[in-house]
């Protein structure tokens, strides 16, 4: 899976020429970005008033570093990152709190966000309806209980659709190693979704 077309100026373009004095173009980047790193980071905290919060603290780091980004990267690659890091960091300090795990299994988010809904992405499924509330829930409990390394892989590549070389780069890993953590989610996935076969093969597909 990959990212959808876009016609006009680059991420990399309308990043430089912001830094340049044209305020409107990190604007269209946002509107590029906003919702697919909203998704990423809410499938990471699990929680939508913090994943407001460390998207917000997200972008405010990419201006911050704007001026210093090197044009020979990728923004998205960048973003990603960004917000990688500061989940990994929003993480370590729930931990110390005592907050629940990341990788505890939930019912419902503290917000009233049920694991259905916070799966809900146009790309994961082709037909919703054919697919009972009770799979989509089956389902986001067994992405959750994959490992992080494992499911950070997945989502990127199946809900944002990063390019295994750019996840490569966002997770600080090679190639071949994103491929086979994709892999072991994709057949962990198959496993817990054993009673719906025909889902599960199309995961393997994808």
């Amino acid at each position: 899976m990959s990212g959808p077309a876009r016609s006009g100026p680059s991420d990399e373009d309308l990043l430089a020429r912001f830094c340049n004095g044209e305020s409107r173009c990190f604007e269209d980047l946002v509107r590029r970005y906003q919702t697919p790193l909203f998704n990423f980071i809410l499938r990471s905290v699990r929680h939508r008033a913090v994943a407001e919060e460390v998207l917000q603290d997200a972008w405010l780091r990419i201006v911050q570093g704007a001026a210093g980004f090197q044009q020979t990267a990728k923004f998205s690659t960048w973003a990603y990152t960004v917000a990688r890091n500061l989940c990994i960091d929003h993480a370590r300090k729930a931990a110390l709190r005592n907050h629940p795990s990341l990788d505890q299994p939930a019912g419902k988010s503290d917000d009233g966000v049920s694991l259905g809904e916070l799966l809900k992405d146009p790309r994961a499924v082709v037909d919703r309806d054919a697919i009972s509330r009770q799979l989509q829930i089956r389902l986001a409990g067994a992405i959750d209980a994959l490992p992080e390394d494992q499911r950070e892989v997945f989502v990127l590549r199946e809900y944002a659709g990063v390019p295994f070389k750019d996840i490569g780069d966002i997770v600080g890993a090679p190639e071949n190693t994103v491929k086979s953590r994709m892999r072991y989610a994709l057949e962990r996935l198959q496993e817990a979704l054993a009673d719906y076969e025909d889902y599960a093969q199309a995961l393997g597909n994808g």
